[in-house]
């Protein structure tokens, strides 16, 4: 049996490597958006309220259930929190 070894946990998750940096930003952002909801000391339900989802839905953020949130739908969370965020590009390795 041959012993693979990988960078980080989304390269050996991921089919590909797009995959593996779609996963690696929407964890960034998950997690960015989770600690900000955590910081404001509010009901779930008035949380989701505020960032304009579903209490079920902030739920599954809270979860870090990563498969149920697109990309686009966490940079629009990351927005209604607040938060800002830059893109770097760099040459891959």
């Amino acid at each position: 049996m041959e012993v693979q070894t990988f960078d980080n946990i989304f390269d050996a998750l991921a089919r590909n490597p797009a995959e593996a940096a779609n996963m690696k930003a929407r964890t960034e952002l998950m997690t960015a958006i989770r600690l900000r909801v955590l910081e404001w000391n509010l009901s779930q339900q008035a949380a989701a309220a505020r960032l304009g989802i579903t209490r079920p839905r902030l739920n599954d953020l809270l979860r870090g259930k990563l498969g149920k949130f697109s990309l686009d739908a966490l940079v629009n969370l990351a927005t209604a929190c607040g938060l800002s965020f830059e893109i770097r590009i760099a040459e891959a390795a």
